[in-house]
């Protein structure tokens, strides 16, 4: 894990591989797998003053890290050395899991849950066979799973950003993790913000949030505004009345996942478009109003095609 210090990078840089990271968690876990995952991890079990023993104060954040992410046979064994990166984790066969920390966490422990959160999952991720390809898309992956799954919310409270210096933990932005937070939040039903002790993550959350909830807002959803239905409208005549592949995809915003798509079949034109909770595609006909039923999270859309 990284430690983020110096010049913090900004925006979406990452969006469309921690959007795949959500989709390959579904499809790995399953629509109730993911459920069973709330409620998130609780400040109170994480909170670590400096009245605490060091060790012993870690080893009961590592415990309530392990419970979140679903690993009740995990043993873990946190130690701190000398390093250049945040923390770093032994993918063993288990049970047993080695963590190591970077000695500053002996004097920054408000953060020490931040930076377990990540390398436990990444002990999630090892036993599930779940990765990516190349070490970038494995550690977004594995930032977009800690949030996902109710521990990652540590990670963007970590995140801190002044004229005279800055932190953060983890590869995505912190809008990013704002982004996949919010993501989480409208599955669960959770609103994260009074979690947040950091008012640079707190405003990365709102950022992040805008985005995920125009997700919910494009067309061909019902929920699109005016001008993307207008726009869809447009769209979908030139699609249908011109040969295949004569009009570019329609996109209403430079984040925007993969836009909706048309297509001409025998039994009559049909629309795809990527789902707004965990981004599989659907693929539905064109004919007015209709409800659809995502296939992967289960999540049901009304939509006007």
């Amino acid at each position: 894990m990284t430690n983020g210090a110096g010049g913090i990078a900004h925006g979406y840089p990452h969006l469309e591989t921690a959007r795949a990271a959500i989709t390959a968690l579904y499809r790995r876990l399953s629509a109730d797998g993911i459920r069973s995952y709330a409620p998130a991890v609780a400040p109170a079990d994480v909170a670590f003053s400096d009245l605490d023993d060091l060790h012993l104060g870690t080893q009961r954040v590592a415990r309530a890290l392990v419970q979140q992410l679903r690993l009740p046979d995990a043993r873990v064994i946190v130690s701190f050395r000398e390093m250049t990166h945040a923390a770093n984790v032994e993918l063993t066969a288990g049970p047993e899991y080695f963590i190591e920390l970077n000695n500053r966490f002996r004097t920054h422990r408000r953060d020490i849950g931040a930076a377990l959160a990540h390398e436990i999952t990444h002990v999630l991720l090892h036993r599930l066979g779940l990765a990516f390809p190349g070490t970038r898309d494995n550690e977004i992956l594995t930032d977009t799973a800690t949030t996902y799954l109710g521990a990652g919310w540590l990670l963007l409270d970590a995140y801190r950003e002044d004229r005279d210096s800055s932190q953060k933990l983890g590869y995505l932005t912190p809008e990013e993790f704002g982004y996949v937070l919010a993501k989480r939040a409208l599955v669960f039903d959770e609103d994260p913000r009074i979690w947040f002790t950091s008012p640079q993550g707190y405003t990365s959350y709102t950022k992040g949030r805008e985005l995920a909830l125009h997700d919910e807002r494009r067309p061909p959803l019902t929920t699109a505004g005016w001008a993307g239905r207008r726009r869809y409208a447009k769209d979908r005549g030139h699609a249908l009345a011109n040969p295949p592949g004569s009009a570019p995809p329609s996109s209403d915003s430079p984040s925007s996942p993969s836009p909706y798509a048309f297509e001409r079949l025998p039994d009559g034109p049909r629309v795809s478009f990527p789902c707004p909770t965990c981004f599989q595609r659907i693929r539905i006909p064109v004919r007015g109003r209709i409800r659809a039923r995502c296939g992967l999270c289960g999540t049901v859309l009304d939509c006007d095609t």
